[in-house]
């Protein structure tokens, strides 16, 4: 890692803490990217432009892109276009994580703050984990995932593409949840979730 050139993509509420913890694993974070320039600016980062006006080179060898977006649509218009110009992608796993030695974890993902990722697990790519998350035992969460604060999904769970599971919510252990599912904070799911769900409460229920 420390032999690339990482470029931020979107420097504010979740990218500050895909930048911190980049920033505390002693990664050359060379600047960022966004629709704008940011008026605040806590890590003292060059701003480059957007994804759309940043220059051909940065696209190529050495440099790699950090994903700092939490909005899974945003997040992956943006990596669409990113990867049809062939740039790459970089993983960020933050040091008081723990993760075990048989999980996998695809480029592009971010591991936050006190989450725990255990045996046999895979992690698809450009996932989020968010801080304090648990991901058991041969879970399988496909490309685009974002696991908010908290949340816990027991053994065996899969998670298709392009699925949010929200803020303290627990998935029942071998349960399957679709593509483009919205699973609300706090919900308890216990059954299987079809594709392009929305989700909420104890037990689940779709809206």
């Amino acid at each position: 890692m420390l032999d690339k050139k990482v470029i931020l993509v979107g420097y504010s509420g979740h990218g500050l803490v895909v930048a911190e913890a980049a920033l505390e694993t002693v990664i050359n974070i060379v600047g960022y990217i966004d629709v704008e320039k940011k008026k605040s600016n806590p890590f003292n980062l060059e701003y480059l432009g957007s994804e759309f006006t940043l220059k051909d080179d940065f696209f190529n060898e050495p440099y790699h892109f950090i994903l700092g977006i939490g909005d899974i649509k945003l997040r992956k218009k943006i990596t669409d276009f990113i990867f049809s110009k062939e740039g790459k992608f970089c993983k960020i796993i933050h040091s008081s994580s723990s993760i075990s030695k048989s999980a996998t974890l695809g480029n592009g993902s971010f591991v936050s703050k006190n989450v725990a990722i255990n045996a046999f697990a895979s992690i698809g790519e450009n996932c989020i984990i968010n801080s304090g998350s648990i991901i058991e035992h041969e879970c399988l969460l496909g490309v685009n995932v974002h696991v908010a604060p908290g949340a816990v999904l027991a053994g065996g769970v899969i998670v298709g593409d392009n699925s949010f599971i929200g803020a303290n919510s627990v998935i029942k252990q071998g349960v399957n949840i679709g593509k483009n599912v919205v699973i609300g904070a706090g919900t308890v799911i216990i059954n299987d979730i079809k594709d392009n769900k929305i989700i909420v409460g104890n037990p689940g229920k779709e809206i």
